[in-house]
């Protein structure tokens, strides 16, 4: 499914609270996080802040680029299960929402790495998360978004995905 012009904008709105890079820390990232919480993170430099902080996700989300840019991906994350897909920029394959809901099932933590790009990957990820999960994601040049998985939410990105063409 590939993103339509009509839905760009709509996607630079963050899906839940916007954490300014500023205040982007650990004391203040753990706040939104309950003990029994599932932690997802969607990004290479989210899932290595996260895992700087010792705040291992329960699935990670890289594709080795930050801002379109190539980047080493970090080999210390904490891995149980790895997982690899095809999803190219601008679109959301099958392949990818399958590995999403595969992960789901797989022991943690996961790791998918994705040849392509991983941006749009929050929408299934919203979509199939286990509940009680909070979704991370980097909000380019503004900070770090949190979104708490609920009802609404799921709604919210269904419809987006919908939306694809």
């Amino acid at each position: 499914m590939k993103l339509p012009d009509n839905l760009r904008e709509q996607l630079k709105i963050p899906l839940g609270l916007l954490l300014l890079e500023i205040d982007a820390n650990k004391k203040n990232i753990q706040k939104h996080i309950s003990e029994n919480s599932y932690v997802i993170t969607v990004g290479d430099r989210t899932t290595e802040k996260m895992n700087d902080f010792g705040l291992i996700p329960s699935l990670q989300i890289i594709d080795g680029q930050e801002k379109r840019i190539k980047r080493n991906i970090p080999e210390n994350f904490e891995v149980s299960t790895t997982l690899t897909c095809d999803n190219p920029a601008a679109e959301i394959t099958v392949q990818s929402i399958e590995t999403i809901k595969k992960a789901f099932l797989s022991q943690s933590p996961v790791q998918i790495t994705v040849n392509g790009e991983e941006d749009l990957l929050v929408i299934p990820v919203c979509i199939y998360a286990p509940e009680n999960s909070v979704v991370m994601y980097g909000q380019p040049n503004k900070g770090l978004v949190i979104v708490k998985i609920t009802t609404e939410i799921r709604n919210k990105t269904q419809k987006l995905l919908d939306s694809m063409e």
